[in-house]
């Protein structure tokens, strides 16, 4: 699994990075985690605002910063 936090890291990009390192320490999953901070590679996602959340290729969450349980939701 490849989990992608797309934001041009302000304070809300971060903490949606560490929501999703907790939310997979806690289910136990496996998954590649990669911050992604340029703005042509964020756009390909056709993101317009982040922070956003990429798994396996899909945008999950844009524009906010998604909590521990809602990223659990979304891994499971």
């Amino acid at each position: 699994m490849k989990v992608e936090v797309l934001g041009t890291g302000c304070a809300k990009c971060k903490t949606l990075y560490e929501n999703t390192k907790k939310a997979l320490e806690e289910s136990g999953t496996i998954a590649e985690v990669v911050k992604v901070e340029d703005i042509p590679s964020i756009m390909k996602y056709g993101v317009m605002s982040t922070p956003a959340l990429v798994v396996d290729g899909k945008v999950k969450f844009s524009g906010k910063v998604a909590s521990v349980a809602e990223i659990l939701e979304v891994l499971s």
